[in-house]
């Protein structure tokens, strides 16, 4: 009975902390640009989020950052999940050769602080013409995905039982048909959560984004919202607000489509 009451109020303080800066970003999101005053607002004085929302798209070109966003986050997160599932069939079903040292090969990258690749990367893309373009923004983000979904996808693989591909052999199957016909599908559940991962960490990545981009049309959300509250700064708060509001929309509505999908993958990585 007391753990149980520890429990609830446990749950009970962290929707707290959780809902109420939640609040406070939607009700100064409302607020015009010409009321506030510097303090966040607790309730709705008065609403004008759409010209909140159509200053934040005119001053810092939100739309065109969450269409690059969008492009990156879908094909880099699809190409990502598709590499990683062949790594993770491979290394469990295929005779490969010491499959650990490969496992950990892949891996390990996610070990490093992000922070640690910057200085290399933008001077390779400076030296190699990838800087501020669109193939090298999603080059970067297939690679910075494909470790953790190798170790999702290579975990869920492993609780296949190997009968499946040994009565696969036994029809003629080679390894492309049977990763095709026999492991894909029953890991369509792990490839999908992986895949709601991998587009959320993409859509919020600010770290690349201000550091190897640099044009509106190259740019993701994220940066470009930064630019609205560093060099746009006069736009003010409500406008800032108001435009995370709409970049958040996409992952939310991502995140109750395949709710069961991510709460599987909770439960694979654990």
């Amino acid at each position: 009975m007391a753990s149980r009451i520890v429990r609830n109020v446990l749950v009970v303080l962290v929707s707290v902390v959780w809902l109420v800066p939640t609040w406070l970003v939607v009700v100064n999101a409302f607020t015009p640009s010409a009321q506030y005053t510097g303090s966040p607002r607790w309730w709705f004085a008065s609403a004008d989020i759409a010209t909140n929302i159509r200053t934040a798209f005119s001053t810092a070109g939100v739309g065109q950052g969450m269409l690059n966003t969008l492009i990156y986050a879908a094909l880099g997160a699809a190409i990502a999940v598709l590499i990683s599932a062949l790594a993770g069939f491979a290394v469990t079903v295929m005779p490969v050769k010491r499959p650990a040292i490969w496992f950990w090969g892949i891996y390990i990258g996610t070990v490093l602080p992000l922070q640690t690749f910057l200085s290399p990367l933008f001077t390779g893309y400076a030296r190699t013409g990838l800087y501020d373009t669109q193939y090298g923004m999603l080059l970067i983000y297939v690679a910075m995905t494909i470790p953790f979904a190798f170790f999702v996808n290579r975990n869920f693989l492993m609780t296949v039982p190997r009968e499946l591909a040994e009565a696969a052999q036994l029809d003629g199957a080679n390894w492309l048909r049977m990763f095709l016909r026999v492991h894909l599908p029953l890991a369509r559940s792990a490839l999908l959560a992986t895949f709601v991962f991998q587009f959320t960490w993409i859509w919020n990545d600010l770290l690349f984004g201000i550091t190897l981009s640099l044009s509106p049309n190259v740019r993701p959300v994220m940066a470009t919202l930064a630019d609205l509250s560093g060099s746009y700064g006069t736009a003010g708060p409500p406008v800032i607000l108001a435009g995370a509001l709409v970049a958040s929309i996409p992952t939310v509505l991502l995140f109750f489509v395949f709710q069961r999908f991510f709460v599987n993958s909770l439960r694979l990585t654990s």
